[in-house]
């Protein structure tokens, strides 16, 4: 089993209020999940207006396919332009 855990740091540029800053995540939380079915949630920067942090988890038997899973996840968070993605680190665990 492998399990593949990517961690994302956002910055909203044109967001002033917690109000909008959730539903900015919330809307690239649920494009996320229904594109790729994994398992996403904001894990940081609940009280900062133009900061989040994302906690993405993928489980498959091959690490490649994980990885690359991953990976066009975070390219697909950049691609939406809703927030501007400033760190993307992944890890891969094999049990």
């Amino acid at each position: 089993m492998v399990i593949g855990i990517c961690r994302l740091d956002l910055h909203l540029p044109e967001n002033g209020s917690l109000k909008g800053k959730r539903r900015v995540i919330k809307s690239i939380i649920a494009r996320v999940r229904d594109k790729f079915n994994v398992s996403i949630s904001e894990v940081d920067g609940h009280d900062l207006w133009q900061r989040a942090q994302l906690g993405i988890a993928a489980v498959g038997n091959d690490r490649r396919v994980v990885n690359s899973a991953l990976d066009k996840i975070a390219g697909f968070v950049e691609s939406m332009g809703l927030a501007e993605v400033l760190e993307i680190k992944i890890e891969i665990i094999s049990l």
